[in-house]
C-alpha cells in the first residue's frame, strides 16, 4: 500500500514541477520491482523495432525517431530485406507498431538508451546452425527473401511475448499492469500474424537446404526452449497427434500449453535465448554487450 507521505510528496510535486516537465506517477508510486519488471522488455523493444524498421525500409530507429534511442550505438548488420510488397506492408506496421511501445514504455518509466545489437545475417545464421546442430551451406540470410525474413521474425516476437506473459503476474500496480496487457496484446497478434504467413507454406522447401519451412520452425522452438533451459514453453507449426490443441488437430498455428494458454518465461530464460548461449550471465547472439536494465546487468555483474 502507498503511504501517506509518498501521496503528499506526489501531489506537492504536482503542483510544484513545471508542466515541460514530464513526471510520471508509475515511477514514483510503484514498487521497485515493476519499474523494474517494465524495464527490461524495452531489450527486446528494440530489438524487433531495429529489425523490422531495417527489414522493411533499410534504416532504423535513428531515421525514424531517434530520441527514442537515446544515443544509444547504432545495431549492427541490419539492412533491407527482398520482400514482396505484402509482407513489407506487414513488416513495416510491425516496425512502427514497436516504436509505439518503445514509447510507451518510455512514457511510464525512464527507460535507457539502445544497447548495442547484433542483427546482422552472421548473428541470425549462427542461431540457424545451432537450431540444426551443424553449420548449414550458404550460411542462412534473413534479408535474401521473404521465406528467410519470416523464419528470422519467427525466432524474435514470441520470445518478448513469453516475456510479458510471465511478468504479467508479477506486477503489483493496476497501470502497470494495463500496459503490459496492451504490449502483449500486439506481440501476440505480431506473432499469430508471422505463423499464419509460415503456416500458409509450411510445406514448401526452404532453398536451398531441402528442409521444409515447418521443418525450420520446428527446430527454431527446440532450441529456444533448451537455451531457455525451464522446461517445454515453444512450439513449432508441425506437431504429432496428441500434442495439438486438445489432441485433435496435428497442427499448430498458434503456440499454446494442453489448455492453449500462452507460455511464460523469466528475464534469466529470455536473457539465456538471446544471448545465444543458454547462459544469462554471458552476452552474445543480438545482444554483444550484453542486455540493459537493472535486472539483466545484476546477472552480468555476477561475473565481474
Amino acid at each position: 500500500m502507498v503511504s501517506i507521505h509518498v501521496i503528499v510528496t506526489f501531489l506537492v510535486l504536482s503542483i510544484l514541477v513545471p508542466r515541460s516537465y514530464s513526471f510520471n506517477p508509475i515511477v514514483s508510486l510503484s514498487p521497485k520491482s515493476d519499474v523494474d519488471l517494465l524495464e527490461f522488455p524495452l531489450n527486446l523493444e528494440y530489438l524487433e523495432a531495429e529489425f523490422f524498421l531495417y527489414g522493411a525500409s533499410g534504416c532504423g530507429l535513428d531515421a525514424v525517431d531517434p530520441e527514442l534511442a537515446q544515443g544509444g550505438p547504432p545495431p549492427i548488420g541490419g539492412k533491407k530485406a527482398n520482400l514482396d510488397a505484402f509482407t513489407r506492408d506487414v513488416i513495416l506496421q510491425f516496425a512502427y507498431q514497436e516504436v509505439g511501445h518503445l514509447r510507451a514504455i518510455k512514457r511510464t518509466i525512464k527507460g535507457f538508451p539502445r544497447p548495442l545489437l547484433n542483427i546482422s545475417k552472421e548473428a541470425f545464421a549462427e542461431i540457424m546452425d545451432n537450431a540444426f546442430g551443424e553449420s548449414l551451406h550458404p550460411p542462412f540470410d534473413p534479408y535474401a527473401n521473404v521465406i528467410n525474413y519470416l523464419l528470422a521474425s519467427y525466432v524474435i516476437p514470441y520470445v518478448g511475448l513469453t516475456g510479458y506473459v510471465g511478468t504479467n503476474p508479477q506486477l503489483q500496480n493496476p497501470t502497470s499492469k494495463k500496459l503490459v496487457a496492451g504490449l502483449l496484446g500486439v506481440e501476440s497478434g505480431q506473432d499469430a500474424v508471422i505463423r499464419a504467413m509460415l503456416y500458409d507454406c509450411r510445406n514448401e522447401q526452404v532453398h536451398p537446404y531441402g528442409v521444409s519451412v515447418e521443418t525450420f520452425t520446428n527446430r527454431i522452438s527446440i532450441l529456444r526452449d533448451k537455451l531457455g533451459n525451464n522446461g517445454m514453453k515453444d512450439v513449432g507449426l508441425g506437431m504429432r497427434m496428441l500434442e495439438g490443441p486438445e489432441g485433435r488437430a496435428l497442427g499448430s498455428v498458434l503456440a499454446g500449453d494442453k489448455d492453449s494458454l500462452a507460455y511464460g518465461r523469466t528475464p534469466q530464460e529470455i536473457l539465456r535465448i538471446v544471448y545465444g548461449g543458454g547462459d544469462e550471465c554471458v552476452p552474445g547472439g543480438f545482444f554483444p554487450r550484453g542486455a540493459h536494465g537493472r535486472i539483466a546487468k545484476s546477472y552480468l555483474d555476477t561475473i565481474i
